[in-house]
């Protein structure tokens, strides 16, 4: 036999499904909610928690209960991944924005992506990657601070990266190496991707070079997991 909150989760899941409930829509209050069911506060409360960690509803602090709204990427994983150029093939406005900087020694883990000294001075950038408006990622990125001064003034100002490494003369670059693993989402977060504590969140490492196969670029992507799926691209052989 179900318990009452179990009941209020499927009810809300099932209007969900059908459509009567849209997607961004605002849910009643905690108080209409336990009105509407004739329960009290910790049955509505542990249903709405419920069906947060599975990704259907969104609880803001303040501002209420919201059905999810963000979009599924579908995001393509080849020699050339490139962000913006994934989001706007599935018809998704990419945003985002640095909103943190420092330049900090190499850990070892950097050092030997980028094929550097440890300890050796590397810019380290903290960006939010947007899909119409909703926070798909979060990132740390790492550059030789030696070969590319500048970089953090040219990415605080928005610059594409792309168009930041034509600034220093690289035309193209490709991606190495990639490894993708899932964690429990730190509080801080949960709380910028406006997921849930309690859901995972997909953290991927990669390492980009120039055509000469010359690391250029270490990050570390920590992604919703529940709005974004990965496919790689078959390398041909000799890649």
């Amino acid at each position: 036999m179900r318990e009452q909150w179990q009941i209020i989760r499927d009810e809300i899941a099932e209007d969900i499904t059908k459509g009567s409930i849209l997607s961004g829509e605002k849910l009643p209050t905690e108080p209409e909610l336990c009105q509407k069911f004739g329960v009290g506060r910790h049955s509505v409360r542990r249903a709405i928690d419920a069906l947060a960690v599975e990704g259907k509803l969104r609880v803001e602090h303040g501002r209420g209960i919201f059905v999810e709204d963000a979009p599924l990427i579908d995001y393509n994983i080849g020699r050339r991944a490139r962000f913006r150029q994934n989001l706007r093939a599935q018809g998704v406005v990419p945003g985002g924005s640095v909103i943190g900087y420092e330049l900090c020694p190499a850990s070892s883990v950097v050092a030997k992506a980028l094929q550097l000294a440890e300890g050796t001075p590397v810019h380290c950038l903290f960006s939010q990657g947007m899909a119409d408006g909703v926070p798909i990622c979060l990132g740390y990125s790492y550059h030789d601070a030696a070969r590319f001064a500048d970089l953090p003034a040219l990415r605080q100002k928005n610059v594409p990266i792309t168009d930041v490494y034509r600034h220093y003369g690289i035309q193209d670059y490709f991606r190495l190496t990639t490894s993708i693993y899932a964690r429990r989402a730190e509080k801080d977060e949960a709380q910028m991707l406006r997921q849930h504590a309690a859901q995972p969140v997909l953290v991927v490492c990669k390492t980009d070079s120039d055509s000469a196969r010359r690391p250029i670029a270490y990050s570390e992507g920590i992604w919703a997991s529940d709005r974004v799926k990965f496919t790689f691209e078959e390398r041909e052989e000799g890649q």
